[in-house]
């Protein structure tokens, strides 16, 4: 069993709420947009890291995270990407690769819009925490949590953090 932090857009904001709910995670996954590698640092801190780099990331974050990360965590093949579209809509720039090679579990970020959704097309699940940093339009900041167990994910919850103010 697998717990796991997901985050996005922090846009170099960390707080202590946050941190509280990554001490709790066996990883914590960041979906891009990170601002600042000493927002990864602080969370690496406490627990494993896995990340891509977002559209407003330089070129220093741009070489410690990907544009994106497939990856197999216990049984479940995940793909993280910042900008990724989600069911029905998906980026152009992924769009015959997802199409052809889906995971169980696609994630992005970008739009600061929590959703979570089945594709039942691909038989995928899709994933964005929305933002849980302060810059941007989102009103409330938002986070999700989850378990992978086995090739099972389960147990999801909303966090929100809050106003964006």
């Amino acid at each position: 069993m697998t717990r796991i932090l997901l985050l996005s857009d922090t846009h170099s904001h960390m707080d202590d709420t946050i941190i509280k709910y990554a001490k709790k995670a066996d990883e914590i996954w960041h979906a891009g947009d990170i601002g600042t590698l000493s927002v990864t640092d602080e969370l690496s801190s406490y627990k494993p890291v896995r990340g891509v780099h977002g559209n407003i990331d330089d070129h220093i974050i741009q070489k410690e995270f990907p544009l994106d990360n497939r990856f197999t965590c216990e049984g479940v093949e995940v793909w993280m990407t910042h900008i990724g579209g989600y069911p029905q809509k998906y980026n152009i720039r992924i769009r015959e690769e997802i199409q052809q090679k889906p995971p169980k579990l696609f994630i992005c970020g970008h739009s600061h819009i929590l959703k979570v959704m089945w594709d039942k097309k691909l038989g995928l699940l899709h994933m964005n925490p929305g933002a849980c940093g302060k810059h941007g339009f989102h009103q409330i900041r938002t986070m999700l949590q989850f378990v992978i167990e086995g090739t099972e994910i389960k147990n999801l919850e909303i966090i929100e953090l809050g106003k964006r103010g």
